[in-house]
């Protein structure tokens, strides 16, 4: 039995869905097994609900940050997901660019290039798609 979702948990589903989009946010939590739920339901509460709620920081800030942070840890599927969600908060493809490099001089060369390798597919697919 699923308990009944928190304010908090409505308010990270309308952030995540407009952030990432439909489709996406429906994929996650349609693939979402018995065990694996209870992740989706966190990261909606307390990431997108409680963290990219707040007023301290515009969206394409926070962004431009999800960018370097999964950048640098190579979180390769995050990353791509995470610059479609940039460009739907504004980020400039120069910005994303810059963003990269910042990544290379601070996290590494190899992390930059594979990142600019992801952010490069992910941005030619959008560009196709219009």
């Amino acid at each position: 039995m699923t308990a009944p979702h928190s304010d908090l948990y409505e308010t990270g589903l309308r952030i995540r869905r407009e952030v990432l989009g439909e489709a996406h946010v429906d994929r996650s939590l349609a693939a979402a097994s018995d065990f694996s739920r209870v992740a989706q339901d966190f990261v909606t509460e307390h990431c997108w609900g409680a963290l990219w709620a707040r007023d301290g920081l515009e969206r394409k800030t926070r962004s431009m940050l999800n960018l370097v942070m999964l950048a640098a840890l190579n979180r390769n599927h995050e990353l791509g997901v995470h610059v479609r969600g940039a460009i739907t908060n504004g980020v400039t493809e120069d910005e994303i660019r810059e963003c990269l490099l910042q990544v290379a001089v601070y996290c590494g060369m190899p992390a930059a290039l594979e990142a600019f390798r992801v952010a490069d597919g992910v941005l030619r697919d959008l560009r196709d798609q219009d």
